[in-house]
């Protein structure tokens, strides 16, 4: 009964603190409003990332895995009627250093800002992370690492992620990238997994510095000199690189491969899309230190 009293209480007292914070909170009802302009610059202009350190989040799926990723959120934009006002306090709350702002918008507003015409009814803006080469520590001795060299659809990097997320990679390396990683279009086709991946970033020569400091055999996929994908032992601490669909992988990782690996194609064209050909060889390498691990 002392529970039931407990929990009684609980609501009587937390409610009205909720009701009263909702009541003070600030709201925009015009997408013409200049905080809105901020927001669609920050969502559309790479620049604007890189200078704010934030990047937008729609969709409650997205948002979790950030929070789980250890993303802090900075300010929450809602919808009244779409999502749970107390589950927008939660996603606030979750910020340790301190909560993010909370402000109430129109069903206008949101369908100016919702990149994917999503009717969840919640957009985030979170604070962005550093992705440096020499910030990436691996908890085994035999890290397995993916690194694309160059890629510039974001719909190739987001399968990519997906890919390293399903397949548990130690981390992804982007080489040379072409845009930045919280482009929207890659938050939406990576399904949020680039919160999930360990990610860094860096040009082709400091990404190989790197791995031959850190003892990591580098297989990189190509059509020279190479050997079939599966003959190639991946148990030890292994990176394996692709580049894009177009020009492949630059000369400096073809000089600087432990071996060059080639998948075997049997129909009319030499080439698969980039995010499938790492699909194939990450699985292979998993295969084998499931099937005969050290």
């Amino acid at each position: 009964m002392q529970d039931d009293d407990n929990s009684f209480f609980r609501q009587l007292f937390l409610r009205p603190i909720s009701t009263y914070f909702y009541a003070m909170l600030k709201q925009i009802t015009s997408p013409h409003n200049k905080e809105i302009k901020w927001l669609l610059q920050l969502q559309e202009k790479s620049r604007n990332r890189r200078k704010e350190e934030a990047f937008i989040v729609e969709g409650q799926r997205e948002i979790s895995i950030a929070i789980k990723g250890k993303y802090s959120p900075l300010h929450l934009y809602f919808v009244p009627g779409l999502i749970d006002f107390q589950e927008v306090l939660e996603i606030a709350r979750s910020n340790a250093q301190q909560p993010a702002s909370i402000t109430e918008i129109s069903q206008e507003v949101y369908d100016k800002i919702a990149y994917r015409g999503s009717t969840e009814g919640l957009v985030t803006v979170f604070r962005s992370k550093e992705h440096k080469l020499q910030d990436l520590k691996f908890s085994n001795s035999n890290p397995l690492i993916l690194v694309a060299e160059a890629p510039e659809k974001p719909g190739n990097i987001g399968a990519i992620l997906r890919t390293a997320d399903a397949a548990a990679v130690d981390a992804v390396i982007i080489a040379n990238p072409k845009t930045d990683l919280y482009n929207p279009n890659i938050i939406r086709s990576s399904v949020g997994c680039i919160f999930t991946n360990k990610i860094a970033t860096g040009k082709t020569s400091e990404i190989i510095a790197f791995l031959k400091q850190e003892n990591i055999s580098i297989y990189s996929a190509a059509l020279q000199a190479a050997k079939p994908y599966h003959e190639i032992d991946y148990k030890e601490a292994s990176a394996i690189v692709v580049g894009t669909e177009a020009t492949g992988l630059s000369e400096e990782w073809l000089k600087n491969s432990t071996q060059n690996i080639v998948i075997p194609m049997h129909g009319e064209i030499d080439s698969m899309n980039v995010s499938v050909a790492a699909g194939i060889l990450i699985f292979e390498a998993k295969r084998q230190r499931i099937t005969h691990p050290e």
